[in-house]
């Protein structure tokens, strides 16, 4: 029987307890990242992290957790004080929303009664994913023009342009995953990679949708909108005790969110690694979600190696590569993968398909060696180029009136 079939006749009593035990886990994996990234990032700079609360310092994200909950907790004057308390709970909200659809075992035995541990499914699962992940920065615009503050409402605005930007480019990536699974719906994605993972397959679009994904996020090198540097600590800068908690959980939920729908989509979810699949019937199936879990935490992991390597982009430099690098290449690549789709549905030979793929990759590299060539020639001419006067009056330098004198 297939998932979907099998979520249609979960009891209420059963959907509560899914519900619960998937808001549990969020949390708890929460937790473990935090840790996780503090350590990681540690050693990555040869020092120790935390290691004083619980053993290995496991405990110090719960301790830090009930430190910001009994902190004072500040309004400020200028604040829009519905608008200010709304805004964390509508980001933190919008992140728990995406796990509704996305599925983290196969068939289970859950006291008595056969399901997923998935709540529900619907034709257009990955749509739903993406609104409630775009339904997220309304917080953090919000939280930035309620706090009436200059530096706040500019991260707001920062990060309002950055989502919208990225998730364009994401939205495009899973455009080939559509077109090649022939469904929407997150559980018939995945039993469309029963044989081949579409990171293998589809790996353009792998590649486009983890870059975008980091922009999604707010995470480095990609941070614009908490540059610290520039904005104190951006729309969150006015936020304190377990308002500014709950923006930092919405964060760490979102990462664990868009490494879940990219693990759905492209790394074949719940199943095992290639001739691992006999252990998807360890433990009742519950080993499924061992499986999930483990690439989840690899995608996390990146996460956290871009943060210990690379250093934060300029802003122009980050909005650049979006609209003119991702978006056209993942256009480019949509059509790609429907002429593709097209000519093996249509049972075109295989050497014609080949010849077509080939001169395709073909024109891609020359066009890119055709840029990069335009683009050095351009920067050449204008080393080597007079430069510019300009429309104002400017004084002489010394060595100017000199020559004037002398000559």
């Amino acid at each position: 029987m297939k998932i979907s079939e099998l979520l249609g006749t979960d009891p209420g009593w059963i959907i509560t307890v899914k519900a619960l035990f998937i808001f549990v886990l969020c949390v708890l994996l929460t937790l473990v990242a935090i840790w996780g990234e503090r350590r990681l990032v540690a050693r990555m700079q040869q020092r120790l992290g935390p290691n004083r609360v619980g053993p290995f310092g496991l405990v110090q994200g719960l301790a830090d957790g009930v430190k910001l909950a009994l902190k004072e907790d500040l309004i400020p004057k200028a604040a829009d004080r519905i608008v200010f308390v709304i805004a964390p709970i509508i980001s933190v909200t919008a992140c728990f929303l995406a796990f509704a659809v996305i599925p983290m075992t196969g068939v289970v035995n859950l006291f008595g009664h056969e399901t997923a541990m998935q709540l529900t499914d619907i034709p257009v699962g990955v749509l739903y994913i993406l609104a409630a992940a775009s339904f997220g920065v309304y917080g953090i615009v919000l939280a930035g023009w309620s706090s009436g503050s200059t530096y706040p409402l500019l991260g707001g605005l920062r990060s309002s342009a950055q989502v919208i930007s990225y998730e364009v480019a994401m939205g495009l990536s899973l455009v080939a995953v559509f077109i090649y699974s022939g469904s929407m719906s997150t559980s018939a994605i995945v039993e469309a990679q029963h044989d081949w993972w579409f990171a293998v397959v589809l790996f353009p679009s792998f590649v486009i949708y983890m870059i975008s994904m980091v922009g999604e996020t707010n995470r480095a090198p990609f941070d614009l909108a908490e540059a610290e540097g520039e904005l104190v600590g951006g729309f969150h800068t006015e936020y304190s005790s377990l308002k500014f908690a709950l923006f930092f959980l919405a964060e760490y939920v979102n990462i664990i969110g868009v490494s879940a729908l990219a693990t759905t989509l492209f790394l074949g979810g719940y199943h095992a690694l290639p001739g691992l699949t006999f252990t998807e019937q360890w433990w009742g199936g519950w080993f499924t979600m061992i499986w999930f879990l483990a690439k989840v935490i690899a995608f996390f992991f990146i996460f956290v190696w871009l943060r210990g390597t690379l250093p934060r982009l300029r802003y122009d430099q980050f909005m650049k590569f979006g609209w003119k690098v991702l978006i056209p290449v993942s256009l480019l690549w949509i059509l790609i993968v429907a002429t593709l789709r097209v000519l093996s549905q249509q049972n075109t030979s295989r050497a014609v398909t080949l010849a077509f793929a080939s001169g395709v990759v073909v024109l891609i590299l020359a066009g890119t060696s055709l840029y990069e060539r335009s683009q050095k020639k351009s920067k050449a001419e204008n080393a080597i180029g007079d430069i510019p006067q300009p429309s104002f009056p400017v004084p002489q330098i010394p060595s100017q009136r000199a020559e004037q004198l002398h000559g």
